[in-house]
């Protein structure tokens, strides 16, 4: 995430774009399968639950910023992913002997994060924001686009222990992963020259 605004405000977006980065590298490595079978369950769960501590402040951290309605609604999704996250590792340490898998997006979590994706998009093309501000949104967008898939996958067929699509429930937060990291490396580059102009003659 980027924006305008004063040095203050353009130094908590850094933070939050640095926390958005460290939550995203969580996710994405504690998804691949060749880590988790690695890094057993219980550790696997660990990663996750930092990461979504990462997300979590990253989020508070934009509140209000580019769109506010689109950063609270960001915020409660990172929170549906704290207590999603938590069960998950609750869940793997009595189960640590026999494997298991790790944690997958949550519907609420996903849902939250695809209305703050949407509204993010709609923000900046309304406010005529910059290039990097729209490719940064639409990467958040497909990052929760996947991030849906993903919770779509995961869901367990009736009277059984089937996931409706392994192959989604992997790609899916893979890929959304990989969409978070790169719009927050994006946010961390050195504003453009004419934007910094711009920013400073506000």
């Amino acid at each position: 995430m980027s924006g305008g605004g004063g040095a203050g405000e353009r130094n908590r977006l850094l933070i939050s774009d640095a926390s958005f980065a460290g939550g995203s590298v969580c996710f994405a490595f504690a998804a691949l399968p060749s880590i988790a079978d690695a890094l057993g369950p219980v550790v696997t769960n660990v990663v996750f639950v930092v990461g979504s501590v990462f997300f979590t402040l990253g989020a508070g951290l934009a509140l209000g910023v580019p769109n506010r309605s689109s950063s609270i609604i960001q915020f409660v999704g990172t929170l549906f992913f704290n207590l999603s996250t938590s069960i998950a590792l609750a869940a793997a340490i009595p189960a640590s002997a026999g494997g298991g898998t790790g944690w997958r997006p949550d519907a609420y979590g996903s849902i939250c994060f695809l209305v703050s994706s949407l509204i993010a998009v709609a923000a900046v093309a309304r406010q005529r924001g910059s290039r990097r501000d729209g490719v940064g949104a639409v990467l958040n967008l497909l990052g929760s686009v996947l991030f849906g898939f993903a919770a779509v996958g995961a869901f367990e067929l009736p009277g059984t222990d089937t996931l409706l699509s392994p192959f989604w429930t992997g790609v899916g937060t893979v890929g959304g992963a990989v969409c978070f990291l790169a719009a927050a490396v994006l946010g961390l580059l050195p504003a453009p020259a004419a934007q910094r102009a711009a920013t400073a003659s506000k």
